[in-house]
């Protein structure tokens, strides 16, 4: 897993006593990003697929609207005590005539692996125009498929069984077929990996696919998902009120609470064919 998971010493205590034994951890550094040379954005992240990172949180973020945006990428030195290149300082060069990212009052381009909303100088400041609206996408999943994608989801995090310290996003198709999957201590920065694989690999816009994150939905994972074209948002947890907000005005068919066969659908529920599951309509009192 090379600097994905690291080794710490902890005591352990049970009903049975108290013992010294390693631990493994998950990796967290920061990764200072520069679009020209110019610093942009610091994030705290498990280092690996920064490249995916990088082109991921541009493109939701606004900046670029294709891969052809991106002229190069690649890692300045930056070094530490022994000499040795971190990787923690990528540069991104954008293509001839598009524009340098504007800092200031509508973003500070700091953020953490707890919130990647922090620092956001109003709710107007986030709610960037997308150029992949996906209202009009006409894509339905099964009921049984979605509810089964966030342990087939589960089964696909390796650094997770080792460490229980990350969080995962991945991309489905409708029938349930796992494109990729992303982990990291950020779930922001695990879906801006995963978007960064669909630009690079010419899957945006996301037309007529699933995105499935591993805990709850904020108002920026909703607004990843609506920046990149994808219709359906899964989590295994709760949204905030701004995110179902979001995703109503914006066509996003929300799903939380996907757990033992069930789930809530906050938005745009006409995407899921809840024909395949015996569903019994209630009215709240």
């Amino acid at each position: 897993m090379g600097r994905l998971i690291a080794r710490r010493p902890v005591v352990r205590i049970t009903p049975a006593g108290r013992r010294s034994r390693p631990d493994s951890i998950a990796v967290e550094e920061p990764l200072e990003l520069r679009v020209d040379g110019k610093p942009l954005a610091v994030t705290m992240r498990t280092p690996g697929h920064d490249v995916e990172l990088a082109h991921g949180f541009l493109h939701t973020e606004g900046v670029v609207g294709s891969v052809d945006d991106i002229r190069d990428a690649r890692y300045c030195d930056s070094v530490d005590d022994e000499g040795r290149n971190t990787y923690n300082v990528l540069d991104i060069g954008l293509a001839d005539g598009v524009p340098a990212p504007v800092t200031g009052v509508e973003r500070n381009f700091y953020t953490t692996s707890s919130c990647g909303v922090c620092g956001k100088a109003s709710l107007d400041a986030v709610r960037t125009k997308t150029r992949h609206s996906p209202a009009a996408d006409d894509v339905t999943i099964r009921y049984d498929v979605l509810a089964g994608l966030p342990d087939a989801l589960r089964e696909r995090q390796q650094v997770f069984d080792r460490t229980g310290g990350l969080h995962a996003a991945g991309l489905f198709t409708p029938a349930g077929d796992l494109l990729v999957v992303r982990e990291d201590v950020g779930r922001h920065n695990a879906v801006d990996k995963v978007v960064g694989w669909a630009l690079l690999n010419g899957r945006i816009p996301a037309r007529g696919l699933i995105l499935v994150v591993s805990g709850r939905t904020s108002f920026e994972l909703a607004q990843k998902a609506v920046m990149a074209g994808i219709p359906v948002l899964g989590a295994v947890s709760a949204p905030s009120s701004l995110a179902v907000d979001l995703a109503d005005e914006a066509g996003l068919t929300l799903a939380g609470f996907i757990r033992n066969g069930a789930m809530n659908l906050y938005s745009r529920p006409e995407r899921v064919n809840v024909e395949s599951a015996e569903v019994r309509t209630t009215s709240g009192a």
